[in-house]
């Protein structure tokens, strides 16, 4: 588990192997079942998870009583509620497994005290952040200015191995489209029309 976690890091920065096992021994192993939620809407967000294997769902239940998928995480992908973690408040969100998931997580007070003695991490953690502020930039830019079918056809070409795990449910919560409409774009394309 920690090998993949050390490979994830030296993809965004450079440790010493002293600074990178110091860091890693702080994360802690963590299994969770299918359909077993590891954050749920009104707690607080107390870790970030690396996910080692698995898959997860992170989603607001709209007014509406509709599931809005904010983002999936499998392997080799970070998961948390970043305002919850960061502001120490009561979640808007709910994070729940897909799959039976293996995570490695990282508490608050862990995370600063690596930001003090590992100054590197911190670096990490900037990289990550701008990495995700981009894509979900990118994201409200596709869904304020391509149709669904643009939208789909997209995440099939950026996301091919996860759209396969994904329900056409779980596919159009994502997208914010209906799952009726994912069943009728599947067939066109099925159809090479």
């Amino acid at each position: 588990m920690i090998k993949q976690l050390k490979e994830n890091i030296a993809n965004h920065i450079e440790l010493s192997a002293s600074d990178l096992e110091q860091f890693c021994n702080l994360f802690t192993q963590r299994g969770i079942k299918k359909k077993e939620f590891l954050l749920r809407e009104g707690e607080v967000c107390k870790f970030e998870a690396f996910v080692v294997k698995g898959l997860l769902r992170v989603y607001h239940i709209g007014a509406n009583g509709l599931d809005k998928v904010l983002y999936f995480a499998v392997e080799d992908w970070w998961v948390t509620d970043i305002d919850s973690f960061t502001n120490q408040k009561p979640s808007q969100l709910f994070i729940e497994a897909l799959e039976d998931s293996e995570l490695l997580l990282i508490s608050k007070k862990d995370k600063e005290l690596a930001y003090k003695s590992i100054p590197a991490v911190e670096k990490l953690f900037r990289i990550m952040t701008q990495k995700t502020h981009v894509a979900l930039q990118r994201r409200m830019i596709d869904n304020l200015s391509k149709t669904a079918d643009h939208r789909y056809a997209d995440f099939i070409e950026k996301y091919p191995m996860l759209a396969q795990r994904l329900t056409n449910l779980q596919i159009a919560a994502y997208l914010g489209i209906s799952h009726e409409f994912v069943s009728k774009i599947r067939k066109k394309i099925a159809l090479g029309k």
